[in-house]
């Protein structure tokens, strides 16, 4: 008896949020489990949405169709995950033709899982799949050659075997096997990171409901920083807590405190935190894939004025930066209103790169558009309405060893920026302040 096809996706405009959605109203945080009494995440409307996005953009490319073996980009297209684990292993891939529906190749028990759990995508198009795992396999290429192979036969059964290729991530072998196969391979991430850039309502609901399981996290953090406490300390009660609020990935906690906040080092260590510490704090994890990106700075017990000078600064460019984060700006005019290198202490844009800038936020930590001084003035993007930004300032004290970091996230709605990083970053916060004789604050 022939296999049940899955449905064919509802036509939805890719474009739009949600038609239905009322921007009048907030976009919810709600709970993590479904109920009848609210709609809450609409998975499969999420699923055609993503998919009208992806064949939008591969319509307008030139490419036959997109090989994929980014995991943010496999996610994308048919909402399938098999692990944290896989995300540097290259051996997972889909494809996605203009004239087709989404492929996934898999470790074979994991592609039984979807025939079993995943009626979104066809019985036959979840299939068992090995290649390299970054060489572990061995120098024998004939993995690869199967299925470079197997793929040119369905890019010919849906008539795209003479166009080219998207492809987004690949180990090299792969690349040769499919021009040994006649496939002209060109690059696909860019085609699938415009398609990510506009979110619908149940991709900004799944970035709420992440950002708020960080508000509670930063609460634990300003309880829990006191001297004698380790970077480390930080670090293992963040990502604790993340897990029992059912984060899918912890994928990295920054923790700098003290000398080692200028020049920021982007990690952790086991280092003492003492009184009068500056210490700031990023935290990256997703729920449901959707990540965030999300910076903030405590001084323990006390701040001296340097440090509450910096900070300042850091809001300032902060709020600067927010403000012009409306729909129709370009892109380059916001980088034109970021501080200079010169500003944070480095002598060229390239230096300070990623120290104050704005990036698109979705499945992957680092999307379209990215905005900053070093890229966004020769190729600038209009801002629409359903992008999400991480907004990062950063700004070292004149003490020579502290800095301020803030970081903030962005929903782009029709009537301006909305900041959905709710923990209190307007001022400096004084973790455990200290309080003299006569109960004022240090």
């Amino acid at each position: 008896m022939a296999q049940k096809k899955a449905k064919q996706p509802k036509i939805i405009k890719p474009d739009d949020v949600d038609p239905h959605f009322n921007w009048n109203r907030p976009i919810g945080a709600p709970g993590h489990t479904q109920v009848d009494f609210e709609e809450r995440i609409n998975f499969r409307r999420l699923h055609d949405y993503r998919l009208a996005r992806t064949r939008a953009a591969l319509a307008n490319s030139g490419l036959g169709a997109l090989l994929s073996f980014d995991q943010h980009n496999i996610r994308y297209t048919t909402s399938t995950v098999i692990g944290e684990w896989a995300r540097d292993k290259l051996t997972r891939y889909s494809l996605l033709s203009g004239n087709g529906d989404p492929y996934i190749w898999d470790f074979g028990s994991a592609a039984r899982h979807h025939k079993l759990h995943a009626p979104w995508l066809h019985h036959d198009h979840c299939r068992a799949g090995m290649l390299g795992l970054r060489g572990a396999t061995g120098a024998d290429i004939s993995l690869f050659r199967n299925a470079a192979r197997e793929i040119k036969s369905i890019l010919d059964a849906e008539g795209v075997g003479d166009m080219p290729l998207g492809v987004d991530m690949v180990e090299l072998p792969m690349i040769f096997e499919l021009q040994r196969a006649g496939i002209e391979v060109r690059d696909g991430q860019q085609t699938m990171l415009a398609a990510r850039e506009v979110k619908n309502i149940d991709e900004l609901t799944l970035l709420n409901m992440a950002s708020a399981m960080v508000d509670g996290v930063y609460q634990d953090i300003a309880e829990a920083l006191k001297p004698g406490v380790r970077e480390s300390d930080i670090v293992a009660l963040a990502t604790k807590r993340l897990y029992e609020m059912g984060s899918d990935c912890v994928e990295a906690i920054n923790a700098i405190a003290g000398e080692r906040c200028s020049p920021h080092p982007h990690n952790f260590t086991d280092r003492l935190i003492r009184p009068g510490d500056q210490a700031f704090f990023d935290i990256i994890q997703s729920f449901m894939g959707y990540r965030t990106c999300y910076y903030r700075t405590f001084n323990v017990g006390r701040a001296t004025p340097s440090q509450r000078t910096a900070y300042k600064k850091a809001r300032e460019w902060m709020d600067v930066a927010i403000d012009l984060l409306r729909p129709g700006v370009g892109s380059d005019r916001i980088a034109a209103a970021l501080p200079k290198a010169e500003q944070a202490g480095f002598s060229s844009e390239m230096d300070a790169f990623g120290l104050n800038f704005c990036h698109g936020l979705g499945l992957g930590l680092h999307e379209r558009p990215l905005i900053s001084r070093l890229t966004s003035f020769k190729e600038p993007i209009e801002l629409k309405v359903g992008m999400v930004f991480a907004v990062e300032t950063y700004c070292p004290a004149s003490d020579g060893v502290s800095a301020a970091r803030i970081e903030e996230e962005v929903i782009l709605t029709p009537k301006g920026p909305q900041i959905i990083s709710l923990y209190p970053a307007e001022e400096l916060p004084i973790a455990n302040p200290y309080r003299g004789s006569f109960g004022k604050s240090l």
